[in-house]
């Protein structure tokens, strides 16, 4: 895999060890949450900083992470919880695991700063469960830190104790929303919650509780170091910052890519090596599975920020770009996209348990030359009653991949029905 350092993930070919507290350290790690410690900073000014970074959530969403902090009731009598969500089981995305394989004190030390903020007693990260060796990793570092006095009682000898526990999940994708992430840590089934009450007021065992991306966490030592203003600097108004790219599909270089929020999309697919040799681009989903997908036209216009792509309909989601190249059926594709999230739906909503299924039979149907012409109205259909109808997002994340297809590739999927087989 390539990796292109930055703030957030180190260069693996200047710090061959990167993992290491040692290594974490000599590059300034864990100074941002001494001086904090040491000079008794007040939550109102690190939350300040935040939000003059501009830093907004890596995850998917990207609302400002600051304004997310000041959510929380700091001063609520009983416990408080940060919790990191490292449940990376969207297709395309695969950046957080690279941070907790890489460079995992940074996010550490985010979650220490971030427990100090808001007057948390505890942490947990929740880890996807396909990828144990970055369980093991981040485990390693927890004890790392424990033992050099930066979690557990009295940290630095200040007599504030915090800590921060690593969950294992199974691998279910529906937990990755932040409701079902914390009925999995409780030991329940993995199902979203209704909302309100939101987990800032009632998250982890009843508790006020913030959760954030991995990446999201992992930038605020950057931040509380260097300065909300430089972070800003790094990327563009609104989209401040570097941002980790996951660069799939159909690529000289795919890989881990952390540049500058607003950098041209041409740029970007340069740095993976352009598109794979003697082949045209044809499409891009710019944020994973879930959003809708862009045409070559479209994207090489866009600059990799959340509000350049919003603006180009669709979404700059985790940052997991999948390139497609002039040899993909759009029919096969949607037919792989509508299957996942068949299979992931959780059942707890309707539309969603019956809908994924309509969605994944219906284009499946198409591909293997059974289509019918009204079969194009009724995927339309049913992805309206699916969108904002159900607890979560997983049913609008089933509903806008066959949305931006049919946008944009209605006349593949026409083909498919009238002669039985791909245009390409």
């Amino acid at each position: 895999m390539i990796i292109q350092g930055g703030p957030v993930i180190f260069n693996t070919t200047h710090l061959p060890d990167s993992w290491k507290l040692s290594t974490y350290e000599s590059a300034g790690g864990y100074s941002a949450l001494k001086k904090i410690l040491a000079e008794k900073t007040p939550a109102e000014d690190i939350i300040a900083e935040v939000k003059t970074s501009a830093l907004r959530g890596r995850g998917g969403a990207g609302f400002p992470t600051g304004l997310k902090w000041s959510f929380m009731p700091r001063q609520f009598p009983g416990d408080k919880y940060i919790v990191c969500n490292s449940d990376e089981g969207e297709p395309g995305t695969f950046k957080d695991r690279d941070i907790l394989m890489l460079n995992p004190h940074a996010l550490v030390e985010g979650m220490i700063i971030a427990g100090y903020t808001l007057g948390a007693k505890a942490g947990y990260n929740y880890i996807h469960g396909e990828i144990w060796a970055a369980y093991e990793r981040f485990e390693a570092a927890l004890e790392e830190a424990r033992a050099a006095g930066y979690l557990g009682k009295n940290i630095l000898g200040t007599g504030w104790d915090f800590d921060v526990h690593a969950h294992h999940g199974y691998g279910a994708y529906v937990c990755g929303e932040e409701t079902a992430l914390l009925e999995s840590i409780e030991g329940k089934k993995g199902q979203p919650r209704f909302k309100p009450p939101f987990p800032a007021s009632f998250g982890l065992y009843g508790k006020p509780t913030t959760i954030n991306n991995t990446e999201t966490l992992a930038s605020i030592p950057y931040i509380m170091r260097e300065g909300g203003q430089k972070f800003l600097e790094l990327g563009k108004p609104n989209n401040g910052g570097t941002k980790i790219f996951s660069l799939s599909g159909h690529v000289n270089k795919p890989g881990n890519y952390e540049v500058p929020l607003g950098m041209p999309f041409s740029e970007l697919l340069e740095m993976a090596g352009g598109v794979r040799s003697g082949h045209k681009l044809k499409a891009v989903i710019p944020g994973g599975s879930s959003v809708p997908v862009l045409p070559a036209e479209i994207m090489m216009d866009c600059t990799m920020d959340y509000d350049s792509i919003a603006k180009a309909g669709s979404y700059l989601g985790a940052g997991s770009v999948i390139v497609m190249d002039e040899t993909v059926c759009m029919v096969r594709a949607l037919e792989r996209l509508s299957y996942f999230y068949f299979e992931e739906s959780c059942g707890q909503c309707t539309p969603c348990r019956e809908g994924t299924g309509w969605l994944y039979r219906v284009v499946h149907r198409i591909e293997h030359g059974e289509g019918r012409p009204e079969d194009l109205d009724l995927l339309d259909k049913v992805t309206v009653n699916i969108a904002g109808r159900t607890i979560c997002a997983l049913g609008d994340a089933a509903a806008m991949p066959v949305q931006g297809m049919l946008k944009h590739y209605r006349h593949e999927f026409e083909h498919h029905i009238e002669h039985k087989k791909c245009m390409v």
